[in-house]
């Protein structure tokens, strides 16, 4: 489907990306992506900056585990970090490096008002040009592993200056750029633009620079399209949720293991549970439940059996009452 690319020095066979998202691809779902697919890159979910700086000089024994991980043995795995201060972007690059990440993405791309527009990180980079290169050139220079960046097309309608973006981070460092297909202001309404990547893309300086498409990428006939469209790859998004074999399955890794959902799942939820423990990890994995039963018939009335679940073992008789029915 796509050629290799290479992030710097590492070379990556399948340019299929699993994105960062947000209360998604946490440590238990990454494991299950990478049971599936085991040589795809996988990003985390979206990191604070200072959540990990801060974390790294108090107890970080103590609290949520969720974002302080070992990620060594999870293959290849990007950990995306937000925020607006060069040095605590650096910092945090730092020890996400010594915790065996990848390579680092800086997330320029979140729309989420609380992020783009009153902490200005995210999203809110793209009106500040000169800080953005700054945080990339902070981040290099602290590392010493590959450092990436995520963005969109622009701010709105009226500022679509994605490549002023791209270019000012890659002369900076970056050595990969991901492009959202929509802009902040329309967030994720609407269809993502590809034309206006593939137009952002012709006013990269670099244009050895590798360039992965993301938005409604969903099926292979649209790796196609933007495969012709000049893409170096795809970051596959909101289609995972409750969905980890799509991953395989547009990535060329064909599975047995495929035709089994319902152990997927239960091994999905016991890592679920393992990680964060019964309390946390039941109401968080209820929204995964219930993105596996879509389509299904019987779904809303599982949905409304499942949020009203609060024992670990409940939930686990209630799956596989629901999925085995479809192996």
């Amino acid at each position: 489907m796509f050629n290799p690319i290479l992030i710097r020095d590492i070379k990556i066979e399948k340019p299929v990306f699993a994105a960062p998202l947000a209360g998604i691809t946490d440590k238990p779902y990454r494991e299950i992506l990478r049971t599936l697919a085991p040589d795809v890159p996988i990003l985390t979910e979206m990191i604070s900056c200072h959540s990990i700086t801060h974390r790294h000089k108090n107890d970080k024994s103590t609290g949520n585990r969720r974002n302080w991980d070992e990620y060594r043995e999870e293959g290849l795995v990007g950990a995306q970090i937000f925020g607006t201060e060069p040095s605590i972007m650096a910092e945090a690059a730092k020890i996400l490096e010594q915790n065996g990440a990848s390579w680092i993405d800086i997330n320029m791309g979140c729309p989420v008002p609380k992020v783009a527009q009153k902490a200005g990180a995210g999203a809110g980079l793209m009106r500040t040009p000169k800080l953005a290169g700054e945080i990339v050139d902070a981040v290099v220079r602290a590392v010493k592993i590959p450092v990436t960046m995520k963005t969109r097309l622009g701010w709105d309608a009226h500022s679509l200056n994605g490549a002023e973006i791209v270019n000012i981070c890659a002369d900076n460092g970056a050595c990969l750029a991901t492009i959202h297909g929509r802009t902040r202001a329309q967030g994720y309404a609407g269809n993502a633009n590809w034309d206006e990547i593939k137009n952002l893309k012709s006013k990269l300086n670099n244009k050895n620079l590798p360039v992965i498409f993301n938005g409604d990428i969903r099926t292979e006939a649209d790796m196609n399209a933007v495969r012709d469209l000049g893409a170096d790859g795809v970051m596959l998004a909101r289609v995972l949720l409750g969905n980890p074999w799509i991953l395989a399955k547009l990535s060329g890794n064909q599975s047995s293991i495929i035709n089994h959902q319902s152990s997927i799942i239960l091994e999905h939820l016991h890592k679920t549970l393992e990680y964060y423990g019964a309390r946390a990890g039941v109401p968080l994995f209820r929204k995964h439940a219930a993105w596996y039963a879509t389509g299904m018939a019987g779904n809303a009335e599982f949905r409304t059996r499942v949020n009203q679940i609060t024992d670990p073992v409940e939930l686990e008789s209630v799956i596989k009452d629901f999925f085995l029915r479809f192996d």
